[in-house]
């Protein structure tokens, strides 16, 4: 009995033991994670060899060249009409948490909803192929500021409006909408991720949304409580339609269609924001570069942030979420330390 004893006091002290470091881990991690950009950005503007549109590049500046490292890309879809350089603060934001963030002028001509014609800024599926053909020249161009430093095998998208609808299209192969899908079109491997604001997947003017089959690409929605374009209550449709999970819908309260921009856009937006457009336009980069971070580079601590903590530590938003069943690295080492600590006593009965 006292044998007994003795064993069940070894396993509680290990267990205990496992345990209390553990704890301690994970709090010591909690308390030293930071949502804050992690990198300082450049930027430089190039014209594009496969369409012959002008784009501005943001990247990471590798602060120790001895050890050199590569950042996936990001590319930015435009909304309808809206020139590159309005989202400048946004994308050298999203950089900053390790991306080459890529945000083209993409100049052409397509029939409206009425069936209009319009020549102008209109984003379409094309461009993502476009791009990742664009990046692997710019990564082995040694006269490229971003020689060498990007990761061609992985991308993610970011989108705002239109330029929303066509990242969400881009991460499915099922339906072609005209105007922005591209015939034939195939999701490229490299696409691990969607993050995007005031977007939406169907026909907004019906209220008539698809099912989106996104695959094992993880899909984050942004809106704006107060925006008057894209109505936040089309944005939680289009997330419930979403089929495969890991998915997350933020709201960011006060911020209206234009937020995501540099400046607001009186003319195309009905509804002023209530919150200040700096901030508003720093929290929504934030929570794509923390999901970019999370499904691009496998960030726990970005992960746990987006789909745990976040909601709670931003007063400016409001998040629901739905993540694939992972267990969890605590657990599952406590599972390894008392098959370890049992073997080890098994040995020990042997023994005695």
């Amino acid at each position: 009995m006292k044998k007994l004893d003795t064993r069940k006091q070894l396993v509680a002290m290990t267990l205990g033991a496992t345990l209390f470091a553990l704890g301690t881990h994970t709090n010591v991690s909690a308390a030293t994670f930071s949502s804050n950009p992690l990198f300082e950005v450049n930027n430089y503007t190039t014209t594009l060899s496969v369409s012959g549109d002008a784009a501005d590049i943001y990247f990471p500046v590798n602060s120790n060249s001895a050890t050199p490292r590569k950042f996936p890309i990001a590319l930015m879809l435009q909304g309808a009409l809206v020139d590159k350089a309005d989202y400048s603060n946004y994308a050298s934001q999203v950089a900053g948490y390790g991306f080459v963030v890529v945000v083209p002028n993409n100049f052409r001509t397509a029939p409206d909803p009425t069936g209009q014609e319009i020549t102008g800024l209109i984003p379409e599926q094309q461009q993502v192929q476009n791009i990742l053909t664009e990046m692997v020249a710019e990564n082995s161009n040694a006269n490229s500021p971003v020689n060498n430093l990007v990761d061609t095998k992985t991308l993610g998208l970011l989108g705002h409006s239109l330029g929303a609808f066509v990242s969400l299209s881009a991460a499915q192969e099922e339906f072609c909408f005209p105007a922005i899908c591209t015939p034939g079109y195939q999701k490229p491997p490299e696409l691990k991720a969607v993050i995007n604001y005031a977007g939406a997947f169907g026909n907004t003017q019906t209220q008539t949304f698809l099912p989106l089959n996104n695959g094992d690409t993880a899909i984050g929605l942004i809106a704006g409580s107060r925006d008057g374009v894209g109505i936040p209550l089309i944005t939680r449709e289009t997330y419930n339609q979403v089929q495969n999970p890991p998915k997350v819908l933020i709201t960011v309260e006060g911020a209206n269609h234009y937020s995501i921009t540099n400046e607001d856009n009186l003319t195309r937006e009905p509804n002023r924001p209530t919150l200040e457009q700096s901030i508003a336009t720093e929290t929504i980069a934030r929570w794509s570069g923390l999901f970019l971070r999370a499904h691009l580079l496998n960030d726990r601590d970005a992960f746990d942030y987006v789909y745990n903590t976040g909601d709670a530590l931003d007063n400016n938003v409001s998040v629901i979420s739905e993540k694939q069943t992972i267990p969890e690295p605590s657990a599952a080492v406590a599972l390894l330390a008392a098959g370890v600590i049992s073997l080890k006593l098994r040995g020990k009965s042997k023994h005695n």
